[in-house]
């Protein structure tokens, strides 16, 4: 049986998200899934990423990781999407090319797919939740499969988040405990994608 495609989709300014969605890729790979990690394109004006030299420098540190593409998201059976939080709600770049999927919902092609979110927030309290539930109500639209992690693993009780892999960015890169429920979420949700592409058959 051939194995299961994952595509994780991610905004990354500064790297933290970056790290969460390579932490992701690793989890679904050593579940045995087939990975697509892509970053989707950024559309602030360089004025503004110049003006942040972490930003400017992240940019040019991950040039070499492809764009996301409506193909990643046919080829998929399940999709993470990893942003950062923005005023309690994704980033306009993770967005932006989520508003051009409508050709595919139109065609029914995202419906039955397993989907998943992650994401970072620089304060504690700074909408991690609500951005997750606020990407969740793409993938109801989609007819898509939501599946969190829950508190269903030992980590998750460490981590705290039952939506998605969270960090808090302000307190500096990603632990080990965030880099791990981000493993352990693609894993499940690669786990789910199997079976229920197994139960298909």
């Amino acid at each position: 049986m051939e194995p299961v495609k994952i595509a994780i989709i991610y905004y990354s300014a500064t790297g933290t998200l970056h790290a969460l969605a390579q932490a992701a890729a690793e989890g679904a790979s050593k579940a045995g899934a087939e990975v697509r990690l892509r970053r989707v394109a950024e559309t602030a004006p360089p004025e503004a990423i110049n003006s942040q030299p972490t930003w400017a420098q992240h940019l040019r540190d991950t040039a070499d990781i492809a764009q996301a593409s409506h193909d990643d998201l046919e080829w998929a059976d399940a999709v993470l999407f990893g942003t950062p939080t923005r005023f309690g709600n994704p980033a306009s770049q993770l967005r932006a090319f989520i508003d051009t999927t409508g050709p595919l919902w139109a065609q029914g092609i995202l419906a039955g797919k397993v989907y998943s979110a992650f994401t970072a927030s620089n304060t504690a309290h700074g909408g991690q939740e609500s951005t997750i539930l606020a990407l969740g109500n793409t993938f109801y639209h989609w007819g898509g499969i939501i599946v969190p992690p829950g508190y269903t693993d030992p980590i998750q009780f460490q981590s705290g988040n039952p939506y998605g892999a969270s960090h808090v960015a302000g307190d500096g890169p990603p632990t080990e405990v965030a880099l791990e429920a981000a493993g352990y979420q693609a894993r499940r949700v690669t786990e789910t994608a199997g079976a229920l592409r197994a139960g298909r058959r």
